[in-house]
C-alpha cells in the first residue's frame, strides 16, 4: 500500500512550470527535488504543499499560482539599460546571471533580458513576476522521514567517498 503525504514523510517530486495564459513550458526540473512535508526549509509554498497533502506515488496534480503573490508585484526600477561598453564582455549574452549588491552590501541576481550594439539592459525582477503559472507536480516517492531528515527538512546527500591518498597536500 502506498503511503500518502502528510508531515514528517519524506517526498520526492518532479515539477513543471507551465505559464497559464500561452501554455508555453516555463520551468522543468531535470532532477526530483525531495523535501520533509510540513517540516522547516521545505523548497515549496505553502499553497503548493497544501494542494499535495494526501496525495500519493503517481499521482500528478495542477496547482494554479498568481507568481505577485510569491515574489511581489513586478517593479520596473529593478531593470537598468547601460552602454554596452560599461559591461564586462563576460556579461554581454541574454540569459546570463549578475549578481549586484546595493549600498548595504545585500545582494540580488538580475538577468541579462537584451543587448544589442549599443546597450545591455537586466532585469532584478523574479522571472516569474507578473504570471499566473500552473505549477504540475508528479509525487515520485513518498515514505517515512528519518529523524536527521526531520532535522534538516530535506535528505541526507552523503558526502563522496575521497581516496585520501590521492588528495594533494596544500
Amino acid at each position: 500500500m502506498s503511503e500518502s503525504i502528510q508531515d514528517d514523510k519524506f517526498v520526492e517530486l518532479s515539477y513543471k512550470v507551465i505559464d497559464q495564459k500561452s501554455g508555453e513550458l516555463l520551468i522543468a526540473v531535470e532532477y526530483p527535488i525531495g523535501y520533509v512535508h510540513g517540516g522547516k526549509g521545505c523548497p515549496l509554498d505553502q499553497s503548493v504543499t497544501s494542494e499535495l497533502e494526501g496525495k500519493k506515488v503517481g499521482e500528478v496534480i495542477e496547482v494554479p499560482i498568481d507568481c505577485d503573490t510569491l515574489y511581489g508585484p513586478r517593479d520596473e526600477s529593478l531593470v537598468f539599460t547601460d552602454d554596452i561598453k560599461n559591461v564586462p564582455e563576460e556579461y554581454r549574452e541574454v540569459g546570463i546571471t549578475i549578481t549586484m549588491e546595493n549600498e548595504k552590501g545585500e545582494p540580488r541576481n538580475f538577468i541579462v533580458t537584451r543587448v544589442d550594439d549599443k546597450t545591455l539592459t537586466v532585469d532584478g525582477n523574479n522571472p516569474l513576476c507578473g504570471r499566473l503559472v500552473i505549477f504540475k507536480l508528479e509525487i515520485l516517492n513518498v515514505r517515512e522521514a528519518t529523524d536527521e531528515e526531520i532535522e534538516v527538512g530535506g535528505a541526507i546527500v552523503p558526502e563522496p567517498d575521497i581516496d585520501e591518498s590521492l588528495t594533494l597536500p596544500i
